[in-house]
């Protein structure tokens, strides 16, 4: 009990400190994780409940982003970000409907590319496209 007391409190600090990158980071590893949890939970009808609780979960999270998106400011990259954050939703309610792990796959791929991308970005290993402004902010707002 007390455990998970301080496991909540640490998580709490974690997400009251972050940046923004690191927000938009735990925010595609929370979705990950969700997803492998609905595929594990997947392979027994005993167990639908939980693929159904842990695939809600990741929709959750594709909520949060495509309504933290600044589209005005993000412009073509933020409406292409929602239109993909849109596909996984509308893959995460097929796969739970129909109880198929196949329908998983795809947004798995699209959220580790993003993670993958977003990690470097944080770290600052991605180079700015040539003849792009290196100060544009792009068009997410993680606010609450």
């Amino acid at each position: 009990m007390s455990r998970d007391l301080h496991l909540k409190e640490y998580q709490a600090n974690s997400v009251g400190t972050a940046d923004q990158k690191q927000l938009i980071i735990m925010l595609y590893e929370g979705a990950l994780r969700f997803i492998k949890d609905a595929e594990g939970h997947m392979v027994s009808f005993k167990t639908f409940d939980k693929a159904n609780a842990a695939i809600l979960r990741a929709q959750d999270i594709f909520t949060e982003l495509m309504v933290s998106l600044n589209i005005e400011a993000g412009g073509e990259i933020a409406q292409n970000l929602f239109n993909l954050y849109a596909y996984c939703k509308t893959q995460l309610l097929e796969a739970n409907l129909e109880k198929k792990t196949d329908k998983l796959k795809p947004v798995k791929k699209v959220v580790t590319e993003l993670l993958e991308a977003w990690k470097k970005i944080e770290t600052g290993a991605a180079k700015p496209a040539a003849g792009k402004p290196t100060d544009y902010k792009g068009g997410f707002k993680a606010e609450g």
